[in-house]
């Protein structure tokens, strides 16, 4: 199965158009997303590369940033979310799997 191919059929189904599904590794730059729809690949971006950072893991700009979006479950719920889709990419970037690449 082609890389993105299971998440495209999920967003089709969804009602994601092709552009919106296609720009999303470019969420910063691309126009089809809204300033909530940029602060969860944001919070998700910090919560991943807790190594790179100097300081707080969590800046209290983005915190505030993403909390002006989402209510407290919503937040719970992604950030939930973010450490789940983590869970499964470490052991996948260690034995080198493509993550999807033996689904279904």
């Amino acid at each position: 199965m082609p890389a993105g191919r299971a998440g495209g059929r999920g967003g089709r189904k969804a009602g994601l158009s092709n552009e919106r599904m296609w720009a999303v590794a470019a969420w910063r730059e691309a126009p089809y997303y809204s300033d909530a729809e940029r602060a969860a690949p944001a919070l998700a971006e910090k919560m991943t590369r807790l190594g790179d950072r100097s300081g707080d893991a969590m800046s209290d700009e983005l915190w505030d940033e993403v909390a002006d979006h989402y209510d407290e479950r919503q937040l719970a719920a992604l950030i939930l979310w973010i450490a789940t889709t983590n869970l499964f990419n470490r052991p996948n970037a260690t034995i080198k799997e493509p993550a999807g690449a033996t689904w279904g």
